[in-house]
């Protein structure tokens, strides 16, 4: 499992805006770590990139998703901290995101048996200023992930 060392928020920044330039329609990224992790930071960099520098991300935790529809693919940006049931997934939107859109999934572990196998799993872990991101690839994303990992020169 491929590990990055992120020493501080701009690098998790620039870490999302990286994958973005990567992702495809169809595409889904999970956030996992624990609260204050940066897994909304993350999202942050990722949703900059693709709609613009500009746009006021949040994490969805209240709403459950956000939908950035000004670009093509659409961002689908999903916070299941908040299920009650991972049978809610349903109801929010997220077939329709695995359809055709990029899905940006943080707290995945609340509904795992509705996710695709083909995805990139990002564990982010605390370590004082900094995150150590564990990342596990589909076939999907291996060949994309090593482009990125050799360019940050990371193991």
């Amino acid at each position: 499992m491929p590990t990055l060392n992120l020493q501080n928020e701009n690098d998790t920044l620039a870490f999302g805006k990286a994958l973005a330039d990567l992702a495809v329609a169809g595409d889904v990224i999970t956030l996992s770590g624990p609260l204050g992790a940066g897994k909304t930071v993350l999202a942050r960099g990722f949703i900059a990139r693709r709609v613009g520098a500009k746009v006021d991300v949040t994490s969805p935790t209240f709403t459950l998703a956000h939908v950035h529809d000004t670009v093509t693919p659409p961002i689908w940006h999903f916070d299941f901290y908040r299920l009650k049931s991972p049978k809610e997934v349903e109801e929010i939107g997220l077939d329709e995101a695995l359809a055709g859109g990029i899905s940006l999934i943080e707290w995945p572990e609340r509904a795992t048996a509705y996710l695709p196998q083909e995805r990139l799993d990002i564990e982010l872990s605390p370590e004082g200023a900094s995150r150590i991101a564990r990342l596990s690839a589909s076939s999907s994303w291996e060949t994309r992930l090593e482009r990125l990992l050799k360019a940050r020169g990371a193991a």
